[in-house]
């Protein structure tokens, strides 16, 4: 069964309500008003239980088969962290769909500074049991072209990934240090960046060595415009999945991330990845858990809402959606 419900701030009032309703920036739309937006409103798909078959089951009810040489891009967690998408939840859709499981190089140092400890990491937190592990700036990076950016001109990518013909941008949703929250649009742009390509978003397209001290807008809407070189790239051969679950207000880039102060949320879909960042947010805020308050301080602290904003303008998705609960 399916039911769609109202996104934005009162959606957890529908959660038990068979109404179709859609959403602009979390106010209800008056029925001529959705009328005359239907075309720009995307589908997110939810499942509130959180386990390895309603993860297969969510991927197939996009309607988008996953073919040829497939990317699984999550992050394989920083050591010490322990947040992070664990094996056995994701092991039968990575096997599904024959996928091989991708990461890119952090640009901090840490446990993931490079190919040889990366891969350990990979190791010890399970992955590489499950599936091929790839490294793909292991062997250095590629640009992939950027049309529309106001601060990078190219997004510098592992020179792996080009090799893929289909990528599923498999997402933890959580809080972030930097950029409020990390959901899709990050796993996508700082994630299939190289090193070199991780300086260069985050300096706002000033440098490929250091982070720089871009004004924070500057920075979240650098994430967008990498996002967009990826899904300009990928074409109809991406997907996107999110596991809001562990919500810490910290990344799994964390060694020693926060214990998450509310409930697990769900599994969400989308073929629009604005969309379904919007939809995690807004379950976030319209949540009944009164430990939210972290995590929302966290995301609007950061201005994290501007990077659906800067994507949205760029023409990657919409922050109207149709959120459509399967049970």
């Amino acid at each position: 069964m399916k039911r769609s419900i109202l996104s934005g701030i009162a959606a957890a009032l529908f959660l038990s309500m068979g109404m179709s309703c859609t959403a602009n920036k979390g106010n209800r739309l008056e029925a001529s008003e959705a009328d005359s937006t239907q075309a720009l409103i995307s589908k997110v798909y939810m499942y509130k239980e959180i386990n390895s078959e309603n993860l297969v089951k969510i991927y197939e009810a996009l309607g988008r088969e996953a073919t040829g040489k497939v990317a699984v891009k999550i992050s394989t967690g920083e050591p010490g962290g322990h947040n992070f998408l664990q094996p056995a939840l994701i092991e039968d859709l990575v096997k599904k769909v024959n996928g091989t499981i991708v990461e890119c190089n952090t640009a901090y140092g840490g446990g993931r500074g490079d190919t040889e400890s990366h891969r350990k990491t990979a190791e010890d937190h399970g992955f590489t049991a499950i599936a091929p592990v790839d490294i793909m700036d292991a062997e250095g990076e590629v640009e992939l072209p950027l049309e529309g950016g106001k601060h990078l001109t190219r997004d510098i990518v592992g020179s792996h990934f080009p090799d893929y013909d289909f990528t599923i941008i498999l997402s933890h949703f959580k809080g972030h240090a930097m950029g409020g929250f990390g959901g899709a649009i990050k796993n996508m742009s700082i994630g299939i960046a190289s090193s070199n390509g991780k300086r260069y978003i985050h300096s706002a397209g000033t440098s490929t060595t250091d982070w720089g001290k871009p004004e924070q807008d500057d920075f979240l809407e650098s994430m967008a415009e990498a996002a967009k070189a990826v899904a300009d790239h990928s074409g109809d051969k991406i997907l996107y999945i999110s596991v809001a679950n562990n919500l810490s207000v910290d990344c799994d880039c964390d060694s020693h991330p926060h214990d998450p102060q509310m409930a697990d949320i769900g599994i969400l879909a989308s073929l629009d990845p604005v969309a379904l960042d919007r939809a995690c947010t807004d379950l976030v805020r319209s949540s009944e858990d009164e430990g939210k308050v972290h995590l929302i301080e966290r995301i609007d602290s950061r201005h994290g809402m501007h990077t659906l904003e800067h994507a949205e303008a760029l023409g990657m998705g919409s922050q109207k959606y149709e959120l459509v609960v399967l049970d």
